[in-house]
């Protein structure tokens, strides 16, 4: 969520409702993001975008992406099939592996 560094490389000063915008377009793009490697840097330019900052950031962190990119992915992916199991065990359907 802290696209503040981002604005300073550019020279560009983020007011507070910049920085709330950037907050609220993270989050709910973090939510809406599947857990497909790779993802960030398209959710980064909707976040980017939506409080006018130069494109050219994105080549910034695209370089580092990738390793970045596995810290999220994982406990998405383990998030979501926690969520899967106590859905199902809530539901009476869970089938145990015995």
């Amino acid at each position: 969520m802290n696209m503040n560094g981002t604005a300073q490389i550019f020279g560009i000063e983020l007011g507070f409702t910049q920085q709330v915008m950037i907050m609220l377009t993270a989050t709910l793009a973090s939510i809406g993001t599947a857990g497909i490697p790779g993802s960030g840097l398209v959710m980064l330019t909707i976040v980017l975008s939506s409080v006018n900052l130069p494109m050219e950031a994105i080549g910034l962190l695209a370089g580092i992406d990738r390793i970045l990119n596995m810290g999220r992915v994982i406990p998405n992916i383990v998030g979501d099939a926690a969520s899967a199991v106590i859905v199902s065990r809530t539901e009476g359907t869970f089938k145990d592996l015995k």
